[in-house]
Order: C-alpha cells, then structure tokens, then sequence
C-alpha cells in the first residue's frame, strides 16, 4: 500500500481534535463527496481509543504497536501499512521514538 500524500478539494476544520493531554492531535477532513477522515499524529505514548464506527488506520510516518480489543497479541505498524478496527470496539496503541503520523478512514 502506498503512503497517502495529501487530498485534494477537501475542507478542513481549523480547530485540532485534542486527545489525552496533547498526545494525540488530529483535523477533521471532509471531502468533496462528504466523506469525513482525520488526519493526525501520536506522540510517544501507550493510549486505548475507543470506537463507534469501524475504522482503518494508515500509517504515513512512524511506527506503532497495536493490540485490537480481544486479543492478546501486539502488532507492529509503520508507514504504508494499515490497520482495521472494528465499530463499538477499541484497540491499545503505543508509540515509542518518533511520532506516528496517520490518516483515518471511517467506515
């Protein structure tokens, strides 16, 4: 999978989605079609983030481990590679080193 660069014709919200202190900051991009995603960075950290609708994470930069709700096993993720998570579920994720870049798609 490549790395998404940029979008282009999209509309973004000025104001960043702040989220455990500062260790996660994301903008929200909405897309000609409607199409809603974030665009964010995970400074180093061990966090859990919960969800409502499903979602893919692309790595753009960095890399993070992570560990979907019910499993036991860690899982490595870098850029150009991504990562589904389910709706009404969560996952732990930890950055160690260099911030984890990412986009979100929501399905």
């Amino acid at each position: 999978m490549s790395v998404t660069e940029q979008f282009d014709g999209v509309a973004v919200a000025t104001k960043a989605n702040v989220y455990f202190d500062g260790r996660c900051v994301s903008h929200t991009i909405t897309l000609a079609d409607g199409t809603r995603k974030s665009v964010g960075v995970i400074l180093p950290a061990s966090l859990t983030f919960n969800t409502g609708a499903p979602e893919i994470m692309e790595g753009v930069a960095g890399s993070c481990r992570v560990r979907l709700k019910g499993e036991t096993e860690w899982k490595t993720w870098g850029a150009g590679q991504s990562f589904n998570v389910p709706g009404n579920s969560s996952f732990d994720i930890e950055v160690t080193g260099e911030p984890y870049h990412y986009v979100c798609h929501f399905g």
